[in-house]
Parts: C-alpha cells; sequence; structure tokens
C-alpha cells in the first residue's frame, strides 16, 4: 500500500464547479504537474478525479468525497462516500472529523471502524480543535489533520493554525498534518517547526484564478 511519507508535501488538486479547471482530465493534468515539481502525494475529491489521477500518477492520494451541505459535514461524510473513493483509487481515507453531528447520525468511530475494517485503507481525520483531535485519535484515526482549523466556527484566520499543529502533535502519538491556508515557503517551515508530519497546499499551487486575484490586488492603484 501506498504511504505518505514523512516530510512530504502533499498537493490538493481540487476545482469547483465554477473553476474553468473543474473536472477529471484537468486534475489529472495538475497532478502530474505537481509531481514533477516534487510533490510526495496528492489530495483529491471524488470517485471520478481520483480515478483520473490515479492513471497517470502512483503517487499516494489521500482521498475525500464532498457530498451535501457545505456548512455541515460534507467531507466523506459517509462510510459508502469513502467505499467510493477507494475503489477509485485512494490509498487514504479523509473525512471530517469535528465534533459536529454527522449526516447517516452515527459516530465517527463506527466510520473509521468500517473503512479499516472493510476497506482496509487508513482513515486521515480532518479537525479544527485540539479536542476533535484527540476524538479523533481515541476513535482510532491513524492520521489527524488541521484542514477545518477556523472553518467551523466563525471567520477563517488568514495564515495556517501553527499553534494547532503545534498542539495536536503535542499530544498525538500519530502523524499529524499540516492543511489550511499554507500559501509561502515561511508557512510551510512554520507548521513542520510545529512539528507537522507532512504539508497539505491546495489554493496557493492549484487554484490560478485566486493566485492571479492575490497578485492583481496588490499592484497599486494610480
Amino acid at each position: 500500500m501506498r504511504t505518505v511519507a514523512p516530510g512530504t508535501l502533499v498537493v490538493s488538486c481540487q476545482a469547483g464547479p465554477e473553476s474553468p479547471l473543474h473536472g477529471p482530465a484537468a486534475m489529472a493534468l495538475m497532478a502530474r504537474a505537481a509531481e514533477a515539481g516534487g510533490a510526495g502525494a496528492i489530495r483529491a475529491n471524488g470517485p471520478q478525479d481520483i480515478a483520473a489521477i490515479r492513471a497517470v500518477t502512483d503517487l499516494p492520494i489521500i482521498g475525500i468525497h464532498k457530498i451535501g451541505d457545505p456548512a455541515g459535514v460534507f467531507i466523506t461524510p459517509t462510510y459508502d462516500a469513502a467505499a467510493g473513493i477507494v475503489a477509485a483509487g485512494a490509498d487514504l481515507v479523509a473525512l471530517d472529523a469535528t465534533l459536529r453531528p454527522r449526516p447517516d447520525g452515527q459516530q465517527v468511530a463506527h466510520q473509521i471502524t468500517r473503512i479499516h475494517d472493510e476497506l482496509g485503507v487508513p482513515v486521515m481525520a480532518d479537525v479544527d480543535t485540539l479536542d476533535a483531535g484527540l476524538a479523533a485519535r481515541e476513535a482510532g484515526a491513524d492520521v489527524v489533520a488541521t484542514t477545518l482549523s477556523g472553518y467551523t466556527n466563525g471567520r477563517p484566520p488568514t495564515g495556517p493554525d501553527v499553534e494547532l499543529v503545534r498542539q495536536l502533535a503535542g499530544k498525538l502519538g500519530c502523524p499529524v498534518i499540516a492543511e489550511g491556508r499554507i500559501r509561502t515557503p515561511e508557512d510551510v517551515r512554520a507548521v513542520c517547526d510545529a512539528g507537522a508530519y507532512a504539508v497539505v497546499v491546495g489554493h496557493a499551487i492549484t487554484n490560478p484564478t485566486d493566485i492571479t486575484a492575490r497578485l492583481v490586488g496588490a499592484i497599486p492603484v494610480h
């Protein structure tokens, strides 16, 4: 089984319906470009994108499936969602492991146990707080990530949650992956210094619309 090695840069290859890059073909090209640049793993959304990416790379794929209401638990919210992305080629399933109610009414531990027992792959818990990270680890998560920090209880901060990385790394006996608002080499170094096992970067690499808008916004108005 492919695994995410320590010190890996994971590139999140995702594009929503509003993006000109939306669709499996574009995401497969994005994954190839990321691999050429040195990425050690890919994070991807949905069976179609994952299957297209698996066809062009042997890198580990962290699979998710965003289903349902984005205001609630919608990152791989059910076992069936996990089964679909594993069948498409994901090596590891990432899911929302916040303390919010799940759409199927099950506890996250139930989903993690089924993924382990029936699909035979590790689980990455996307969390928002230290308490959620501790609960996810207790529930059986193999990896904990800071993906949802700032997105469940108000306006997200502008930079990565370095402190949450530090807290999780100090408390959990498993790899902690830093994800969320990591845009610069300085951000990468900061989360690594805080104890991150690996780092996920998305928009700063794979969203040219966002990159362009930020650079355009820096041009002085005359």
